[in-house]
């Protein structure tokens, strides 16, 4: 999901738009898991924000947000959601 994230005032990164798309995916997974489809994993694409070849950097995909100057991560609020998320579905 490509969203134009920024780090706020407060140094944080909030993505509520991310973490409610996640939810809602993660949400169907789980229905079609229950429904009898065999998933195997899962992973969140993508980790990292990165360069993708039709936007190049403007546009940004991961959980954890990449100042391409100075190369610092910021984890974004869903990196947060999504620790909680698997704490609480690890069997």
């Amino acid at each position: 999901m490509a969203e134009n994230d920024v780090v706020s005032l407060d140094g944080k990164v909030h993505d509520p738009n991310r973490i409610d798309f996640l939810n809602r995916y993660l949400n169907e997974l789980e229905r079609a898991t229950n429904d009898g489809v065999d998933v195997s994993g899962y992973f969140v694409w993508t980790f990292l924000d990165n360069f993708e070849w039709t936007r190049g950097y403007n546009d940004r995909f991961g959980m954890v947000y990449v100042d391409y100057e100075t190369q610092k991560r910021t984890p974004k609020d869903s990196a947060f959601w999504y620790k909680e998320y698997i704490e609480k579905h690890t069997k």
